[in-house]
């Protein structure tokens, strides 16, 4: 009964962090409330998408299995605004939601330094204001030097389907509602948001030669860098999506439902998230929209059953009913599993350090939903990152925390740490300051070496990266020290691969920075970059075509960096700074931080208002001069 790290939850937070915990010598304890549900995808069949497919490429690069489950049970693959700029591509994956979960359980079940147990806790146990172990339901005592709560929406949790409400954490199983007294006694804050899922529908009752065909990516490219690029391409089958579209009649039958709606009728209390909100808030949101998107998305490899992304609801099951049968395509179609609204207890994420400690409860831990935030990628990036650093603790070293420069995962942490969040709070590109830097693909490169160290990533995995970023560097260099002159040889050979002469002599990177400069020209340009495989080039004049726009960012990131020891004037008046909102300006004057260092670990103060406190103190000596 006694462990290093108990881990309470079986979601994807659940199993990144007990995977870390068991990885790095702890012995840990996994305690699920079912065993079989470890790893379900309570929501969606699919991992990644925009900044998502961040995530889960930085999970890989740390060590993470996400990738690697993902790569396996994945069903179809594809890269996501493929014809925008590479900081804001997304590799999304639909998988087959029964194989990812018996794979995630298996790993578990296997792993050695974990053990996983069917329990539910009801209390935590405490001495002298630190966590030392948990109580079940069971009324068995775990004790622990640390422990990790990954609770989904089980806290509290309550299922809404029309005027019908009933406890449960998903539907069909307990909800956990005890633990929540002992967070509330150890005087953590505590709030409620909800969130949603859809009808799901039997395939065989769905006429999809009406829809368009969504196929996935002629080429597949995999999740995790430790998987084979090239195997993966030949051998991973997959499957179609489709699209599908609300219509007038759809919206009728939801507007005209509206009163039995339990988000309009304040049955719900919870917020739910603002960017994946249920059908119904749509229609009310967006009345003048005559169509909504609706993605048909097989949930297995023998697409037995769809679910309908864009039709998360909690109407009752007959208007649910009657609002799919009014889409084209759908007109027979049969419910297997009606949508439904979920509520649940999450606690003010500003409780925590960047850690993933609490503030107020020594060695106690806390790491996805139960955070405040929305999606798979998110809560497995969080829980691995509090698995890796209650093992740090226990070995008597500093936590990792990545900073915002350094991962969209340091993004996220800093985002709930610091400012909190009173909805579900969802990741995006444009909430990293410095995507330039964190593109998917240089994950591996910049975090692959804190994996490695940590014990998470083998050598064969971290000796491909370093490959990888030598050849990077080989052909930037070679690219870099490459110049041309306008003569007739080579303005012809311009023009034969469709690019405007030049000039003057330029520099080899100025011509691949054209917006006209393809991959199918750079051997062309330079054959020596030939000996590169076709990703390992890409990469190359990806380099080659941001590196004006990386040079400006890093050296924001090290003004920032040298900024951060700037002392703050005593007596400095914060109410001057025209950009502070009040709960910055009473901040600052609570704790009056000495430096913009101090400044900028009070919770709730971001990048942002560093950067004009900065300003408004080079002002202010300006004028005493």
């Amino acid at each position: 009964m006694n462990y290093d790290v108990i881990v309470v939850g079986g979601g994807h937070a659940g199993i990144e962090a007990a995977l870390a915990s068991a990885r790095m010598g702890q012995k840990t304890l996994m305690v699920s409330i079912l065993a079989e549900q470890v790893g379900a995808t309570s929501c969606n069949p699919a991992v990644g998408g925009l900044a998502k497919g961040h995530l889960v490429r930085e999970l890989d690069a740390l060590g993470g299995e996400m990738g690697l489950i993902t790569d396996e049970a994945g069903i179809q693959f594809r890269i996501l605004n493929a014809a925008k700029g590479p900081a804001v591509r997304g590799t999304r994956a639909q998988i087959d939601m029964d194989r990812y979960r018996i794979i995630a359980r298996n790993i578990i079940l296997t792993t050695p330094n974990l053990e996983l147990i069917q329990e539910m806790v009801d209390d935590l146990l405490l001495e002298e204001g630190s966590v030392v172990g948990v109580r079940t339901n069971l009324l068995n005592e775990y004790k622990a030097k640390k422990v990790i709560l990954t609770t989904g929406t089980f806290l509290k949790g309550v299922v809404h389907i029309g005027e019908t409400t009933h406890e449960a954490g998903r539907f069909g199983e307990f909800a956990a509602n005890k633990l929540s007294g002992s967070l509330i006694a150890c005087g953590l804050k505590i709030g409620r948001l909800k969130t949603g899922t859809c009808p799901r529908i039997d395939s065989s009752t769905i006429d999809f030669s009406v829809m368009e065909a969504q196929p996935g990516d002629d080429v597949p490219t995999p999740f995790s860098f430790r998987t084979d690029r090239n195997r993966f391409a030949d051998e991973k089958e997959q499957l179609p999506c489709y699209i599908a579209y609300t219509n007038e009649d759809t919206h009728g039958i939801i507007e005209g439902n509206f009163h039995r709606a339990p988000l309009f009728t304040g049955q719900i209390e919870g917020v739910g998230p603002r960017y994946c909100p249920s059908i119904e808030d749509k229609i009310n949101r967006f009345r003048d929209k005559d169509r909504h998107h609706l993605f048909i998305e097989p949930q297995t490899m023998d697409n037995t059953e769809c679910y309908i992304n864009g039709m998360s609801t909690s109407l009752p099951p007959d208007v649910q009913l009657e609002m799919v049968h009014s889409v084209r395509g759908m007109e027979n179609a049969r419910i297997v599993r009606y949508g439904y609204a979920i509520e649940y207890d999450y606690v003010d994420p500003t409780e925590l350090k960047h850690s993933l400690e609490t503030k107020k409860v020594n060695n106690l831990y806390l790491a996805g939903q139960i955070n405040g935030t929305t999606g798979y990628e998110e809560a497995a990036a969080q829980g691995l990152m509090a698995g890796i650093n209650a093992a740090l603790a226990i070995q008597g070293k500093e936590p990792l925390v990545l900073g915002r420069d350094e991962a969209y995962i340091g993004v996220l942490i800093d985002d709930l740490v610091t400012k909190g969040t009173k909805e579900p709070y969802r990741m995006f590109t444009s909430r990293a300051e410095y995507r330039l830097l964190l593109r998917e693909e240089s994950a591996d490169i910049r975090l692959s070496r804190y994996g490695h160290d940590l014990g998470l990533l083998g050598d064969e995995a971290y000796r491909a990266t370093q490959v990888k970023k030598e050849q990077i560097e080989a052909g930037t260099q070679r690219i870099n020290e490459t110049s041309f002159t306008p003569n007739k040889e080579f303005i012809a050979f311009l023009e034969s691969i469709g690019e405007e002469r030049i000039n003057d002599k330029v520099g080899a990177q100025q011509i691949i920075a054209r917006k006209s400069f393809t991959l199918e020209k750079l051997t062309q340009l330079l054959p020596e970059l030939a000996q590169y495989n076709p990703y390992i080039q890409e990469q190359i004049m990806v380099e080659a075509k941001y590196a004006r726009y990386v040079e400006k960012q890093l050296d924001e990131i090290e003004k920032m960096k040298k900024n951060m020891h700037i002392k703050i004037p005593e007596g400095f008046d914060f109410k001057s700074v025209k950009g502070f909102s009040k709960e910055i300006i009473e901040k600052m004057e609570t704790f009056n931080p000495p430096t913009l260092q101090a400044a900028s670990q009070i919770s709730g103060v971001t990048p942002a208002a560093i950067e004009i406190l900065h300003i408004y103190i080079k002002m202010a000596e300006k004028g005493k001069k």
